[in-house]
């Protein structure tokens, strides 16, 4: 599978728009939960969660390729967030971090492969096939 630009720009837009539905509903789930704010904050949150769930199945990779690389992306929208949200300032080893993140989740995301379907070397699989 090869990606072009405009596939790079979708696949990554779908990912913060997965992410900020995730780290939205998990943050006033855990306002309702710590800081006693009102119900319908947990409400709120618990329904962004549930379209959270559905975000990732508009990626083209598979699902373990997909959360993998999502990964990375919430690692740094996590810090975003602490920072607008909370007025947590990531440190410089924070940034370092989300940066050596990003790198490793597009090369797993964005790195050519054959086809599409493909998983690469199923491990298990093989394993099975050899007994």
């Amino acid at each position: 599978m090869k990606y072009e630009a405009r596939d790079m720009v979708v696949a990554s837009l779908l990912f913060v728009a997965a992410g900020v539905l995730e780290i939205g509903g998990g943050w006033l789930i855990w306002k309702w939960r710590k800081e006693r704010w009102q119900f319908y904050y947990f409400l709120l949150g618990s329904i962004l969660l549930v379209i959270y769930g559905f975000i990732p199945t508009l990626q083209q990779q598979s699902f373990g390729r997909t959360y993998a690389a999502y990964g990375g992306f919430f690692i740094v929208l996590s810090l975003f967030w602490g920072w607008i949200a909370e007025n947590s300032r990531p440190d410089v080893w924070d940034m370092v971090g989300a940066v050596v993140s990003l790198v490793g989740v597009c090369i797993i995301m964005f790195a050519p492969r054959p086809n599409p379907a493909s998983d690469g070397y199923h491990f298990v699989g093989s394993l099975l096939e050899s007994y």
